[in-house]
């Protein structure tokens, strides 16, 4: 199964606005993909009008956010369902600084509907860290049942091996995001288990960045094959 894990809607403000329900899924069966996620910044809320496009087209998708903990890591959480989304979206949002947004500054923070329509526009800015630890993520998930893993371990901002210059094994990870492939092998000594499940996801924000075809998920249920290799 063809996937991309990491995909930006207008709702991060980082996201071009082009990045509508409807475009990103039109975009991601274009490219021949059986598996995508939404996870916006610190987000859901462009999930529920994502879910529903998905479905109409027969895609498989998942709802989730890109998480900044209070260590300025980036973290992909995914769900199973909508509801657990919308859940832990709520807890989230009530541990994000409140500082409003300035679009001209930051860009718009869009919140969509199932044709694309503008409903609203989210007032708080949702690029901060928020008030939770990366200590804490595995621990969140199995409250709120769902799964998570460190976002583009590769870069030199915003990841896991950023900030803290390793990867400790309390976090509990099973599943690590390299964005370049070819950086793979030098980040494996890095890896509490060089066994783990490394995921090759674009992190888009534009749609010309959605995943090309590439990289592949065991055939099955997507969910159960995430879930079984996300926790160490």
């Amino acid at each position: 199964m063809f996937y991309d894990l990491h995909i930006h809607s207008a709702l991060s403000p980082c996201g071009d606005n082009d990045m509508t329900p409807n475009n990103i899924v039109n975009m991601a069966l274009l490219k021949g993909l059986d598996v995508i996620a939404l996870t916006d910044h610190n987000s859901s809320k462009n999930c529920p009008a994502f879910a529903e496009v998905a479905r109409a087209a027969g895609l498989t998708a998942l709802c989730g956010m890109e998480i900044n903990t209070c260590e300025e890591i980036h973290a992909v959480c995914l769900f199973p369902a909508l509801d657990a989304a919308m859940e832990f979206d709520r807890y989230v949002y009530d541990r994000l600084p409140d500082v409003e947004n300035n679009p001209a500054i930051f860009g718009e923070q869009r919140i969509l509907g199932a044709d694309d329509e503008l409903l609203g526009y989210e007032p708080k800015l949702l690029i901060n860290a928020c008030e939770i630890s990366v200590m804490e993520l595995s621990g969140l998930m199995r409250r709120f049942g769902g799964l998570c893993f460190p976002a583009h371990i590769d870069k030199s901002a915003y990841s896991i091996t950023a900030s803290l210059g390793l990867i400790p094994p309390e976090c509990g990870f099973g599943a690590f995001e390299v964005k370049d492939p070819a950086q793979t092998q030098r980040l494996l000594p890095l890896l509490p288990d060089p066994e783990a499940l490394i995921l090759h996801n674009s992190d888009a924000h534009y749609l010309w960045d959605i995943a090309e075809p590439r990289h592949t998920l065991p055939e099955g249920d997507p969910w159960a094959v995430l879930a079984a290799r996300a926790f160490a």
